[in-house]
């Protein structure tokens, strides 16, 4: 897969202990990568973090602030890395409406002191900076946002995802001409939804925290449609960009949008109810809304990764939820060991991705 490019290869990954880079740091151990995390702990009843038993698993890591220069530094000149996932971020949109300025300092500044990390470094040849499908100026049309079109925000989140959008153009321009000293793109993922997830906020955690506690779950915004993917679809498009951007450099040093087929979003009412049903005794019913600011609509299009990068969808929306599911039953039922069920998970991914002979899994 990839090319190989990932074997041997020492590649730090910054939110390594969030739910997104759990899950990427444990695909890239698969690929015989040499991981190396970076990361604060998220503030969560339980962690995936702790469910893979990451700590152990990984060839080092640090739990500390992106925003500590000093620390930062130290960890890059300790392990010169090949490659960076830039993941850490404050996640949550609705957060950011009580901690703007936390969101700012993080997802903004603290991204351009990985930056500058890297690129003092000397060692660092591919970057990828994953920022969020939110980072568009959302106008809810019915077309799917392009790489293009102007970068904005309604909230505080999504304008720092914007930002670091931005920053990263006016970055690459100022100081990275023709993929050098590294190159760098920028991954922007629709919702995503997978096993060991317990952020708040976010629709299948707090469903599933409810029905295992018996307890109806209360949906805000019924109707509203998301981009739903499950988690290895937009890695396994990180993973390929990264992989373009170390073989390729400047040529990929562009944006890239991973979701999944056009018309193919699903409301949110109608995910709850999938979890529900796949759950067993959930139960769902519509709750009042607390007045914060929640997008109906957002599309985006994902030729271009599609046409460059050769990554599309590998599963629906409802295997997707389905195989969510799965997994948080599993993990309530205590019946298996949960690293071998993620690496499970993958390889199926990896096998249905070779059945539509996606490049990357070939």
């Amino acid at each position: 897969m990839f090319n190989n490019i990932y074997h041997n290869k020492t590649v730090l990954v910054t939110g390594h202990a969030g739910f997104k880079g759990s899950w990427l740091s444990l695909w890239l151990k698969s690929l015989g990568a040499k991981v190396v995390g970076y990361s604060l702990l998220p503030d969560t009843e339980h962690r995936l973090y702790d469910v893979l038993n990451l700590r152990n698993l990984l060839d080092d890591d640090i739990i500390a602030d992106i925003r500590d220069e000093d620390k930062l530094n130290a960890f890059f000149n300790k392990h010169h890395p090949d490659m960076v996932f830039h993941l850490a971020a404050q996640p949550i949109v609705r957060l950011s409406y009580s901690q703007p300025v936390e969101t700012y300092e993080t997802n903004v500044i603290g991204t351009l002191k990985v930056l500058e990390a890297a690129r003092h470094s000397g060692t660092v040849k591919a970057f990828v900076n994953v920022t969020t499908d939110k980072c568009y100026e959302n106008k809810e049309k019915k077309e799917g946002y392009k790489e293009d079109e102007p970068m904005g925000g309604y909230d505080m989140y999504s304008s720092s995802k914007g930002c670091s959008e931005i920053l990263s153009s006016s970055y690459r321009r100022s100081f990275l001409a023709d993929g050098q000293p590294f190159a760098l793109g920028t991954g922007r993922a629709g919702n995503v939804i997978g096993g060991g997830d317990w952020a708040k906020d976010r629709l299948i955690p707090d469903c599933i925290k409810a029905f295992q506690k018996g307890e109806t779950v209360y949906i805000r915004n019924p109707l509203a449609t998301r981009p739903w993917q499950h988690v290895l679809e937009p890695l396994a498009g990180y993973l390929r960009l990264g992989q373009k951007l170390y073989e390729d450099g400047a040529t990929y040093a562009q944006g890239y949008n991973f979701g999944p087929e056009m018309n193919k979003d699903v409301k949110v009412c109608e995910v709850a109810q999938q979890v529900a049903s796949v759950w067993g005794n959930g139960k769902v019913e519509v709750g009042s809304s607390d007045g914060l600011h929640e997008a109906t609509l957002l599309q985006l299009n994902i030729e271009k990764a599609a046409k460059e990068l050769g990554v599309k969808p590998v599963y629906s929306a409802e295997q997707a939820i389905k195989i969510t599911t799965d997994w948080y039953k599993a993990f309530y039922d205590n019946q298996v060991n949960m690293l071998d069920y993620s690496l499970k998970q993958i390889d199926e991914f990896v096998k249905s991705a070779q059945a539509k002979n996606l490049p990357w899994s070939l």
